[in-house]
């Protein structure tokens, strides 16, 4: 572990009471710092448990609102992901000469420890997890996490546990990158989204390729070379570049073909990786895997470490995720598609009849794409949440649709509309914050409206 900051007696603010912004308080804490975390979200938001544990430490906790003072007074000022660094009080302290971290890089300044970084609009939690299979296959103790659900912070309270580090990094987790150096990053594709924090899209991809910016001159970077934005990156430097795509092309150092994802890794013969025993669905995710082989072997890892995970890996939740089958009608789950490109990929997954449960929190986007995709697919439509009369709007004259209020009355009326063989798909194609937590809190409420109205028909 290296050591990057003084912080005993120091005075630290924390924004945001997320994952990421207690596990960086409670870390501060016990090294000693004086710690303040300031949430917009009042007291009564949290769970009692996490209270309880952030005043144990000796954490005080500032709810309801952001206090200038707080943040002008502090030594070093720590923003969780979801805060943009550049609200009023961050904006504030900055220009008063007080540093600003984000939690990651303030979890890279302790860290020494190989590591990959997963970064893409769509797949970087699925990659993530994969390539973290692939790298315990070879006998490595391997940490997973960052965007994933575990943040790095975890990483940095205990990193001799652990022999490398596979890391989901999101576009927010990079705008405020410094001391992120991953051995192997990997970018999967960039389409628009999060236009509602970023300027416009190219300022989203401009914190999207900060990924490799820190990487030492022989790091590896690998690129989706069916990516239209992603084909026309340069890395620079010394860094050896591995580009893949769903078919074979020039210079692509991995392509899928058939049941198969082909590599022609530098210095290795070609190798063949059967995805016959995949389960994954999907043409997307079938390049994920290609992206994954490669990081991998790219990380040291022999073929039969590789092969074992793509034959046993089962997906994540909220991911394409089969809840149910009733009546020959399935329910998937896929509250993870909180952006238009990645409900495109999950309609496009499908050969059956598709009922579509979409909407959520409006993110900027255009959602024409998701229209064409659903043309030929998609039999009918129900939209919720903010976005729900844009929705309706899009997709006007195209195919009929239907409003609801709540997710459990979006279930009711898509399973009232699908037959026998067709899917009910749910993927919202929005974010989550106008009616949940998180993307985890809305896929388990949907799961719970699938189990009781299928619970409800069998008790008529």
């Amino acid at each position: 572990m290296k050591e990057g900051l003084i912080i005993k007696g120091k005075r630290m603010v924390v924004v945001g009471l997320g994952r990421s912004g207690s596990a960086a308080a409670l870390w501060l804490a016990g090294r000693g710092a004086e710690v303040t975390v300031s949430d917009l979200r009042h007291e009564a938001d949290f769970h009692p448990d996490l209270i309880k544990k952030i005043r144990e430490a000796g954490i005080r906790l500032e709810a309801g609102g952001h206090d200038a003072g707080t943040f002008c007074g502090a030594d070093l000022i720590v923003v969780s992901p979801g805060v943009p660094d550049d609200i009023p009080p961050v904006k504030a302290a900055r220009d008063s000469g007080i540093p600003v971290l984000g939690e990651m890089e303030l979890a890279c300044r302790f860290l020494d420890i190989p590591m990959a970084g997963v970064t893409g609009t769509n797949g970087k939690s699925t990659v993530t997890a994969l390539l973290g299979e692939m790298l315990r296959n070879t006998g490595r103790r391997v940490f997973v996490g960052g965007n994933i659900g575990t943040p790095l912070m975890d990483l940095a309270a205990g990193p001799g546990e652990y022999d490398c580090a596979v890391v989901e990094v999101s576009s927010y987790q990079l705008d405020t990158i410094e001391s992120f150096r991953p051995d192997v990053s990997v970018v999967l594709n960039i389409t628009p989204d999060h236009l509602d924090r970023y300027a416009d899209y190219e300022a989203y991809v401009r914190s999207k390729l900060r990924i490799f910016s820190g990487q030492e001159p022989d790091g590896t970077v690998v690129l989706n070379d069916d990516d239209e934005r992603l084909r026309q990156v340069d890395p620079g430097g010394r860094l050896r570049v591995l580009r893949y795509g769903v078919e074979e092309g020039p210079g692509r150092a991995a392509w899928v073909s058939k049941d198969h994802v082909i590599t022609r890794f530098p210095g290795m013969e070609s190798m063949a990786f059967s995805l016959e025993r995949f389960a994954l669905p999907g043409a997307h995710n079938r390049e994920n895997a290609a992206a994954a082989v490669l990081a991998a072997l790219a990380f040291g890892a022999g073929p039969e470490a590789i092969q074992e995970a793509v034959d046993s890996f089962q997906g994540l939740p909220h991911r394409l995720e089969l809840v149910a089958e009733a009546d020959g009608v399935a329910f998937y789950n896929d509250s993870k598609a909180t952006n238009v490109d990645a409900a495109v990929r999950a309609v496009m997954s499908f050969e059956r009849p598709l009922v579509l449960i979409a909407g959520g929190r409006h993110k900027g986007a255009d959602y024409g794409a998701l229209v064409r995709a659903a043309r030929g697919r998609v039999k009918e439509a129900v939209f919720l949440g903010e976005a729900r009369f844009l929705l309706a709007q899009a997709f006007e004259g195209v195919l009929p649709v239907r409003p609801a209020d709540t997710l459990e009355e979006a279930v009711f009326e898509a399973a009232g509309r699908a037959e026998p063989g067709d899917a009910v798909l749910f993927s919202p194609a929005c974010s989550s914050f106008d009616m949940f937590r998180d993307y985890e809190h809305r896929g388990q409420a949907f799961i719970d409206a699938v189990l009781g109205e299928l619970n409800g028909r069998e008790g008529a």
